[in-house]
Protein backbone atom coordinates (compact mmCIF):
# COMPACT_ATOMS: atom_id res chain seq x y z
CA UNK A 1 0.00 0.00 0.00
CA UNK A 2 1.41 3.38 -1.06
CA UNK A 3 2.11 5.86 1.71
CA UNK A 4 0.39 9.20 1.71
CA UNK A 5 2.69 11.81 0.17
CA UNK A 6 0.73 14.94 1.12
CA UNK A 7 -1.48 16.24 3.87
CA UNK A 8 -5.22 15.50 3.92
CA UNK A 9 -6.07 19.00 2.63
CA UNK A 10 -3.97 18.47 -0.51
CA UNK A 11 -5.29 14.94 -0.96
CA UNK A 12 -8.85 16.31 -0.73
CA UNK A 13 -8.04 18.93 -3.38
CA UNK A 14 -6.71 16.22 -5.70
CA UNK A 15 -9.75 14.00 -5.11
CA UNK A 16 -12.15 16.84 -5.91
CA UNK A 17 -10.24 17.87 -9.04
CA UNK A 18 -10.28 14.24 -10.22
CA UNK A 19 -14.10 14.37 -10.27
CA UNK A 20 -14.07 17.02 -13.02
CA UNK A 21 -14.75 15.81 -16.57
CA UNK A 22 -11.56 15.08 -18.46
CA UNK A 23 -9.39 14.92 -15.33
CA UNK A 24 -8.21 11.58 -14.04
CA UNK A 25 -6.08 11.09 -10.91
CA UNK A 26 -2.81 11.91 -12.67
CA UNK A 27 -4.14 15.07 -14.34
CA UNK A 28 -5.75 16.10 -11.05
CA UNK A 29 -2.37 15.79 -9.27
CA UNK A 30 -0.72 17.96 -11.93
CA UNK A 31 -3.51 20.55 -11.70
CA UNK A 32 -3.29 20.56 -7.89
CA UNK A 33 0.48 21.04 -7.96
CA UNK A 34 0.11 23.90 -10.43
CA UNK A 35 -2.50 25.59 -8.24
CA UNK A 36 -0.33 25.13 -5.16
CA UNK A 37 2.73 26.58 -6.91
CA UNK A 38 0.64 29.60 -7.99
CA UNK A 39 -1.21 30.00 -4.69
CA UNK A 40 -1.33 33.79 -4.73
CA UNK A 41 -2.30 34.33 -8.37
CA UNK A 42 -4.46 31.23 -8.97
CA UNK A 43 -5.51 29.24 -5.91
CA UNK A 44 -6.79 32.18 -3.85
CA UNK A 45 -8.74 33.88 -6.66
CA UNK A 46 -10.13 30.51 -7.83
CA UNK A 47 -11.36 29.66 -4.33
CA UNK A 48 -12.99 33.09 -4.04
CA UNK A 49 -14.60 32.81 -7.50
CA UNK A 50 -16.00 29.39 -6.59
CA UNK A 51 -17.37 30.71 -3.27
CA UNK A 52 -19.13 33.60 -5.04
CA UNK A 53 -20.41 31.27 -7.77
CA UNK A 54 -21.86 28.88 -5.17
CA UNK A 55 -23.70 31.75 -3.51
CA UNK A 56 -24.95 33.60 -6.58
CA UNK A 57 -25.52 31.10 -9.40
CA UNK A 58 -29.19 30.20 -9.93
CA UNK A 59 -31.15 28.19 -12.48
CA UNK A 60 -33.36 30.34 -14.72
CA UNK A 61 -37.02 29.66 -13.92
CA UNK A 62 -37.96 30.29 -17.56
CA UNK A 63 -35.47 28.31 -19.65
CA UNK A 64 -33.26 26.31 -17.26
CA UNK A 65 -30.01 28.13 -18.09
CA UNK A 66 -27.59 28.95 -15.26
CA UNK A 67 -26.80 32.59 -14.46
CA UNK A 68 -26.58 34.97 -11.53
CA UNK A 69 -30.00 36.46 -12.31
CA UNK A 70 -33.47 34.98 -12.75
CA UNK A 71 -34.63 35.25 -15.46
CA UNK A 72 -31.22 34.78 -17.07
CA UNK A 73 -29.63 37.40 -19.34
CA UNK A 74 -30.81 35.53 -22.46
CA UNK A 75 -34.45 35.37 -21.38
CA UNK A 76 -34.31 39.02 -20.27
CA UNK A 77 -32.88 40.22 -23.61
CA UNK A 78 -35.82 41.88 -25.41
CA UNK A 79 -33.83 42.04 -28.67
CA UNK A 80 -34.08 38.27 -29.07
CA UNK A 81 -36.78 36.65 -31.19
CA UNK A 82 -39.28 35.32 -28.66
CA UNK A 83 -41.11 33.44 -31.40
CA UNK A 84 -38.30 30.90 -31.76
CA UNK A 85 -37.26 28.53 -28.96
CA UNK A 86 -34.15 26.38 -29.34
CA UNK A 87 -34.44 23.22 -27.23
CA UNK A 88 -31.17 21.74 -25.96
CA UNK A 89 -30.28 18.90 -23.63
CA UNK A 90 -27.76 20.72 -21.42
CA UNK A 91 -26.53 24.19 -20.53
CA UNK A 92 -23.26 23.25 -22.26
CA UNK A 93 -25.19 22.77 -25.51
CA UNK A 94 -26.80 26.19 -25.05
CA UNK A 95 -23.40 27.82 -24.56
CA UNK A 96 -22.02 26.05 -27.66
CA UNK A 97 -24.87 27.39 -29.83
CA UNK A 98 -24.43 30.87 -28.38
CA UNK A 99 -20.70 30.78 -29.23
CA UNK A 100 -21.65 30.03 -32.84
CA UNK A 101 -23.62 33.30 -32.81
CA UNK A 102 -25.90 32.25 -35.67
CA UNK A 103 -29.32 32.69 -34.08
CA UNK A 104 -30.74 35.29 -31.70
CA UNK A 105 -33.57 33.24 -30.22
CA UNK A 106 -34.77 32.02 -26.84
CA UNK A 107 -33.67 28.68 -25.38
CA UNK A 108 -35.04 25.85 -23.31
CA UNK A 109 -32.76 23.44 -21.42
CA UNK A 110 -34.25 19.97 -20.91
CA UNK A 111 -31.65 18.76 -18.43
CA UNK A 112 -30.90 15.61 -20.41
CA UNK A 113 -32.66 13.23 -22.79
CA UNK A 114 -35.26 10.51 -22.42
CA UNK A 115 -33.52 7.24 -21.61
CA UNK A 116 -35.71 4.35 -20.45
CA UNK A 117 -32.63 2.18 -19.84
CA UNK A 118 -31.29 4.77 -17.39
CA UNK A 119 -34.70 5.34 -15.83
CA UNK A 120 -35.02 8.89 -17.22
CA UNK A 121 -38.61 9.61 -18.19
CA UNK A 122 -40.54 12.76 -19.18
CA UNK A 123 -41.09 13.77 -15.55
CA UNK A 124 -37.32 13.83 -14.97
CA UNK A 125 -36.80 16.47 -17.67
CA UNK A 126 -37.84 20.10 -18.08
CA UNK A 127 -40.44 19.22 -20.75
CA UNK A 128 -43.59 20.41 -18.95
CA UNK A 129 -42.30 23.99 -18.81
CA UNK A 130 -41.53 23.89 -22.54
CA UNK A 131 -45.11 22.86 -23.30
CA UNK A 132 -46.31 25.64 -21.00
CA UNK A 133 -44.20 28.23 -22.83
CA UNK A 134 -45.61 27.14 -26.19
CA UNK A 135 -49.17 27.03 -24.81
CA UNK A 136 -48.88 30.69 -23.79
CA UNK A 137 -48.78 31.58 -27.49
CA UNK A 138 -46.45 33.67 -29.61
CA UNK A 139 -44.06 30.80 -30.45
CA UNK A 140 -43.73 30.18 -34.19
CA UNK A 141 -40.97 27.59 -34.23
CA UNK A 142 -39.33 25.13 -31.85
CA UNK A 143 -35.86 24.04 -32.97
CA UNK A 144 -34.97 20.68 -31.43
CA UNK A 145 -31.19 20.96 -31.09
CA UNK A 146 -30.77 17.65 -29.27
CA UNK A 147 -27.89 15.25 -29.75
CA UNK A 148 -27.89 12.88 -32.72
CA UNK A 149 -28.21 9.83 -30.47
CA UNK A 150 -31.02 7.32 -30.07
CA UNK A 151 -32.03 9.02 -26.81
CA UNK A 152 -31.82 12.47 -28.41
CA UNK A 153 -33.98 11.45 -31.35
CA UNK A 154 -36.48 9.72 -29.05
CA UNK A 155 -36.71 12.95 -27.03
CA UNK A 156 -37.20 15.04 -30.19
CA UNK A 157 -39.99 12.74 -31.40
CA UNK A 158 -41.71 12.80 -27.99
CA UNK A 159 -41.61 16.61 -27.82
CA UNK A 160 -42.88 16.94 -31.40
CA UNK A 161 -45.87 14.76 -30.48
CA UNK A 162 -46.56 16.80 -27.34
CA UNK A 163 -46.47 20.09 -29.26
CA UNK A 164 -48.60 18.94 -32.21
CA UNK A 165 -51.89 20.31 -30.76
CA UNK A 166 -50.40 23.84 -30.74
CA UNK A 167 -49.66 23.85 -34.50
CA UNK A 168 -46.16 25.21 -33.93
CA UNK A 169 -43.43 24.46 -36.47
CA UNK A 170 -40.94 21.90 -35.08
CA UNK A 171 -37.55 21.61 -36.77
CA UNK A 172 -34.29 19.89 -35.93
CA UNK A 173 -30.64 20.48 -36.66
CA UNK A 174 -29.35 19.01 -39.91
CA UNK A 175 -27.15 15.94 -39.49
CA UNK A 176 -24.44 14.83 -41.83
CA UNK A 177 -21.08 15.83 -43.25
CA UNK A 178 -19.28 18.40 -41.07
CA UNK A 179 -17.71 21.47 -42.63
CA UNK A 180 -14.23 20.45 -43.80
CA UNK A 181 -15.09 16.75 -43.42
CA UNK A 182 -13.80 14.13 -45.89
CA UNK A 183 -16.23 11.40 -46.91
CA UNK A 184 -13.67 8.63 -46.57
CA UNK A 185 -13.30 9.29 -42.83
CA UNK A 186 -17.03 9.42 -41.96
CA UNK A 187 -19.04 6.55 -40.53
CA UNK A 188 -21.95 5.03 -42.40
CA UNK A 189 -24.58 6.57 -40.10
CA UNK A 190 -23.28 10.08 -40.72
CA UNK A 191 -23.17 9.52 -44.49
CA UNK A 192 -26.72 8.12 -44.48
CA UNK A 193 -27.98 11.14 -42.51
CA UNK A 194 -26.19 13.50 -44.90
CA UNK A 195 -27.80 11.86 -47.92
CA UNK A 196 -31.27 11.98 -46.36
CA UNK A 197 -30.81 15.67 -45.46
CA UNK A 198 -29.43 16.74 -48.84
CA UNK A 199 -30.42 20.22 -50.09
CA UNK A 200 -30.74 21.97 -53.45
CA UNK A 201 -27.80 23.95 -54.80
Amino acid sequence: MAERIAGPEIERLIQLLARLPGLGPRSARRAALHLIRKREELLGPLAEAMRVAKEKIVTCSVCGNVDTTDPCCICADTRRDGGVIVVVETVGDLWALERAGVLSAQYHVLGGALSPLDGIGPDDLNIGKLVGRVAEGGVREVILAVNATVDGQTTAHYITELLSPFHVKCTRLAHGVPVGGELDYLDEGTLAAALRSRTDL
